[in-house]
């Protein structure tokens, strides 16, 4: 063997230590979450649920770091740019994660720039109206859209993200014309329907379920197969007269490409052990949330959706544009 054969062979075993010692040792400091919506919304909100718990495994805090704008795609343009060390990693869904590929197509990152971590949850679609809209259930609420084309308003937390989606699967489903105005989170949109400046929001169950059960707003359907046990009384979307309206989405972690896998092995065990967790499981059912399955809590799995979705939500978006 060459001595630069040999040199290079103790740099690879020198790396392959260091990698072992790191993943060992890890963590031993503070861990960020990157959350791409402001303060409030559902994804901040499923994090800060999730962080909680997995810092009690990791035996380190996790803070939470909200990066608003462009549907998410700035705060995963920082965590892509993040050291490949598990101090910093990001919690994605369907939009940010996913559609935003066709949304942005010039993007700094690709799906390729993430490691998948473990989804942590299911979540749940809504559509919402003011508290006072002239609609009693679905059926005269697309009656009345109709009947005004582009004259009425629904909310969602910016192009690109799950509840955009929720937006744009409804409007297609439903045959109307609406205008879709994007603000920078669930939350504030959220706020804007309860004040009465737009007309409703495409939310998910985890964040608009309060409202709905304070009469803040009204609720007309959720794109699910089954009723919501905290919301009893909401049809789902085939009870309401509109089958093809479908709005089950998903909220999982990722890390920076490079990680290492011991580092993601860590994450992925503390992800699970806190989606496990009694405290979780109550405030996921608080929520109108759901935990994976036990099946569903490897890396794996996450790609597999990221994977399906990406292609799912490019012919949603390139469709009936």
């Amino acid at each position: 063997m060459s001595s630069l054969a040999v040199k290079l062979a103790a740099a690879l075993l020198t790396l392959s230590f260091a990698t072992a010692a790191h993943a060992q040792d890890y963590p031993k400091r503070p861990v960020t979450m990157i959350v791409p919506f402001a303060a409030g919304g559902t994804s901040d909100v499923i994090a800060r649920v999730v962080a909680e718990e997995m810092a009690k495994s990791l035996g380190q805090p996790i803070v939470i770091e909200n990066i608003v704008g462009a549907g998410g795609s700035i705060a995963l343009a920082r965590a892509a740019r993040a050291e490949a060390d598990g101090y910093a990693i990001a919690i994605g869904n369907a939009g940010t994660s996913a559609a935003t590929y066709t949304i942005y197509p010039k993007l700094s990152f690709t799906p390729d720039s993430f490691v998948p971590i473990a989804m942590v949850a299911k979540t749940f679609g809504i559509v919402a109206l003011r508290k006072d809209f002239p609609a009693r259930n679905l059926q005269e609420f697309i009656a009345h859209a109709k009947k005004n084309p582009g004259k009425i308003n629904l909310g969602h937390a910016g192009v690109g993200s799950s509840n955009f989606l929720i937006c744009k699967s409804f409007v297609q489903a439903a045959g109307i014309d609406v205008t879709l105005v994007g603000y920078r989170g669930a939350a504030p949109a959220l706020t804007d329907a309860i004040g009465g400046q737009i007309d409703g929001v495409c939310d998910a169950a985890a964040s608009v379920s309060q409202a709905i059960d304070d009469k803040l707003v009204k609720a007309m359907v959720v794109g699910s197969t089954v009723r919501l046990a905290t919301l009893p009384e909401l049809p789902t979307s085939a009870e309401a007269g509109l089958p093809e309206f479908e709005a089950q989405g998903w909220n999982g972690l990722f890390a920076p490409k490079g990680t290492p896998p011991a580092v993601i092995a860590k994450l992925n065990a503390a992800a699970k052990s806190a989606v496990e967790s009694d405290a979780v499981k109550k405030r996921f059912h608080d929520l109108s949330t759901v935990a994976p399955d036990a099946n569903e809590h490897t890396p794996e799995v996450l790609q597999q959706l990221v994977t399906r979705d990406v292609e799912k939500y490019r012919k949603l978006l390139e469709e009936k544009k």
